[in-house]
């Protein structure tokens, strides 16, 4: 770990939303994550065409489109999609469908929460295991704070968004040009070196993988936790999602 006192900028972990006020002071960039599995539908989205994204905290917004040209309304609670709804927030549906042109109005049980928390912040863009080194590649190159929040479920921690902000973690660290100060940066980042050889064997020792397993999500947990399929960074633009440009 390179983690000299001459650091320029710091890169942190927020594990919950609820705790967001705490760190939110003097970070620039917030990184939202919700690896199962909104934020990892939300890059696989992008990778397909579509247009922009609209996150939404409430079922009321979200249902508010459904039938509406040239829009998707999609809506997940508890991992399911939510009743009227042709789509929840399966990476695997959304790589089926045809986006191009479209925009998506999506609520999550926790991802939408956490990127409306964070809307407030200078900039915010999404982050997977989906597009890990593009965006770790473009966090390298900027000069500010980082602030990695984490959706956790319902406001409680989870390992594999907690994993995730370890990797990013790493790669920043060891640049020399970002350094942390918070105990919950310095976990994240060694929870990351304890899974990293098998991100999968996450779901075994997590209690939420039989919850996972009989709602039939294998495959969208294998893809979520499969690194560097998409170079789109997802980044909130008044209130919707574009894919990055610069």
């Amino acid at each position: 770990m390179n983690q000299s006192a001459d650091y320029r900028f710091r890169v942190e972990t927020c594990f919950i939303p609820g705790q967001y006020p705490y760190y939110m002071q003097d970070m620039g960039i917030v990184v939202v994550i919700d690896i199962l599995r909104a934020t990892s539908a939300m890059v696989t989205a992008f990778e397909h065409g579509v247009d922009r994204i609209i996150p939404v905290s409430t079922i009321e917004e979200a249902r508010n489109y459904i039938g509406r040209p040239g829009f998707i309304a999609a809506a997940e609670r508890n991992g399911e999609v939510v009743e009227g709804f042709s789509v929840g927030n399966s990476p695997i549906a959304f790589a089926q469908m045809d986006l191009k042109g479209k925009t998506i109005v999506m609520t999550t049980t926790n991802g939408t929460k956490a990127i409306n928390t964070a809307s407030a912040g200078k900039r915010v863009v999404i982050g997977a295991f989906l597009n890990l080194t593009a965006l770790t590649d473009w966090l390298l190159k900027q000069d500010d704070n980082i602030l990695l929040l984490c959706s956790g479920w319902k406001d409680k921690f989870n390992l594999e968004d907690s994993v995730f902000a370890g990797a990013v973690m790493e790669r920043l660290l060891q640049s020399g040009k970002f350094g942390m100060e918070e105990d919950s940066s310095i976990s994240a980042k060694y929870l990351y070196m304890s899974a990293r050889d098998n991100l999968m064997s996450l779901l075994r020792s997590a209690p939420r993988r039989k919850r996972l397993e009989s709602l039939n999500l294998y495959e969208d947990v294998k893809y979520c936790l499969t690194p560097d399929q998409s170079t789109v960074i997802p980044v909130l633009n008044e209130g919707s999602l574009v894919r990055m440009t610069s």
